[in-house]
């Protein structure tokens, strides 16, 4: 226990220092073509909200992939939590995603359940009681205004409800850390507008959120950090930043 709580510490001071996500000098190269990443050193502070700009090609869903452990750099080094992705075991991977939630512009739903089951899945999968199931589940629900849909069929939903079960089903598990890629890319103006207005309340609740999108008017609009990338680097990092154009 002595060994576990030091350990705890260090990652603690590690953070504080160096923020809850970390990259120094990173580089992603694949077989074939330019550097998906290229050198690219970011952090992102506990409880920031952080869009990730740029356009196709530019490493944004790289850099994401990095973050969830999918793939690891190939040069320099990745925090998330205090904890070094490259010296993560692979029976550890799962563990550590239990501290993420990620949300994905197609959704990814169950569709051969209802919306219950498939928040419920997400606390199935960490183990979760079936009291403490039954309690969270029906929460996030109302959290994300879908208290009235949970015996729906996720094909019996909007594109908006759907991914407001996705949202549901990231966050029932309190991760530190929403990864939201491109999340409002298959909605329209409205129902995207509602996505953003859940994912800033999340934020200012004490979760960190990282969201790529191509969605000018919403970064824009918002005027959070925004983080631009070009051809696998950082090209402009801004506080209350707006959204930079190709040239």
């Amino acid at each position: 226990m002595r060994r576990k709580e030091l350990l705890k510490q260090r990652e603690n001071e590690f953070i504080e220092e160096n923020g809850l996500i970390y990259l120094e000098n990173v580089s992603k190269s694949y077989s074939t073509g330019s550097p998906a990443l290229n050198n690219v050193t970011l952090n992102i502070r506990r409880g920031e909200f952080v869009f990730i700009v740029g356009d196709s090609g530019s490493g944004k869903s790289t850099l994401i992939k990095l973050l969830l452990r999918e793939l690891t750099a190939t040069s320099g080094n990745v925090w998330v939590m205090g904890k070094d992705l490259a010296k993560l075991r692979h029976r550890a991977i799962p563990k550590y995603r239990r501290f993420l939630g990620v949300v994905f512009q197609d959704f990814r739903l169950l569709n051969d359940r209802n919306v219950y089951e498939n928040v419920a899945f997400a606390q199935r999968i960490v183990e979760k009681s079936p009291s403490e199931i039954r309690r969270n589940v029906p929460s996030i629900l109302a959290t994300v205004g879908l208290a009235g849909k949970y015996k729906a069929k996720t094909t019996q939903l909007s594109g908006g409800e759907q991914q407001r079960v996705a949202l549901a089903r990231a966050l029932v598990n309190n991760p530190d850390i929403l990864l939201a890629d491109e999340p409002t890319g298959n909605l329209d103006p409205k129902n995207s507008w509602e996505i953003m207005k859940l994912l800033e309340e999340i934020n200012e609740a004490g979760t960190t959120v990282v969201m790529v999108t191509h969605n000018k008017e919403i970064v824009n609009s918002m005027q959070k950090r925004v983080v631009t990338m070009r051809k696998g680097v950082i090209i402009s990092d801004e506080e209350e930043g707006t959204y930079i154009d190709e040239d």
